[in-house]
């Protein structure tokens, strides 16, 4: 069924061109039109090659593997979740069943995600963290200041999705910084003004491609190394149970498809947030 709805939206789209090229249209927009046919039937395929794909075993070990899988895999994510799902708004419970579910892609048409972690060494131990038990994907409304957190528990040794919690930012663990990043990501000058003296910058040799060179950032020179921030809506993992809060928040931005990592070490000083260090 999925082949012939593929061959029937291909064949109509190359219609579509052909008709147009008939009515006068020229030959740029003839091309355009069938270049559009072949990236639609290219990304049609890609689903269905998703959807057909089965998850490895060991996939359910790491989160991270899991949370891609599940993301990508509409029958994977369908068999994942435990219906009817729980959906809590404050006091207002209700409950999806599966018919009423849509597929929740999460990050996966974006080229980057964001984590939050309390130090670097966190950040460190999930990467490789087997014995995670229990996760929160939190989706995180920076403008409208409201939270969607998707808990998934591990149960019999398979990730699966528990219950869908909305929630006001300012109930969030991370409320103060979450508040303090929206201007930050957006206001250059509030930047400029939540600085260390110093920045300490780590970042590729470019010289040596296995090497990494440091150096210092100062406020005057921030406008050459300031990075472009995602802002309105970001994510974040929390991953097991929470940790002590260490006055630091190191924000991590992670390409999808390209490897490429940025992060942003904070530390609350005199009672605002500033940045002391940058890694890319």
């Amino acid at each position: 069924m999925k082949h012939l709805l593929f061959v029937f939206l291909v064949a109509m789209l190359l219609l579509s061109a052909c008709q147009g090229q008939k009515s006068g249209s020229n030959e740029e927009t003839t091309a355009d039109t069938i270049q559009k046919a072949d990236t639609t039937a290219s990304t049609l395929e890609e689903e269905v090659a998703s959807e057909q794909t089965p998850m490895p075993k060991a996939a359910d070990e790491l989160f991270d593997d899991f949370i891609f899988n599940f993301a990508a895999n509409r029958n994977l994510q369908s068999s994942r979740i435990k219906f009817p799902l729980k959906v809590q708004r404050g006091e207002e419970v209700s409950y999806v069943k599966n018919g009423q579910w849509q597929m929740e892609y999460f990050f996966m048409k974006q080229d980057s995600y964001t984590l939050l972690f309390d130090s670097e060494k966190e950040m460190e131990h999930v990467k490789e963290a087997t014995d995670i038990e229990h996760a929160v994907v939190e989706k995180i409304y920076l403008e409208a200041k409201t939270v969607k957190q998707y808990v998934f528990d591990r149960v019999n040794g398979l990730w699966m999705l528990q219950e869908v919690i909305h929630m006001p930012l300012s109930e969030s663990r991370n409320a103060s910084f979450l508040e303090f990043y929206e201007h930050f990501a957006s206001e250059p000058d509030y930047q400029q003004s939540h600085l260390m003296e110093s920045v300490k910058f780590v970042g590729p040799d470019p010289d040596d491609d296995f090497s990494q060179m440091e150096g210092v950032i100062t406020p005057d020179t921030w406008e050459a190394f300031a990075p472009e921030l995602p802002s309105g809506m970001i994510f974040n993992i929390v991953y097991g149970k929470q940790h002590k809060e260490t006055g630091r928040k190191v924000f991590v931005l992670r390409g999808i498809a390209n490897g490429l990592e940025l992060e942003l070490v904070f530390k609350h000083e005199g009672n605002k947030w500033k940045l002391e260090k940058m890694t890319t």
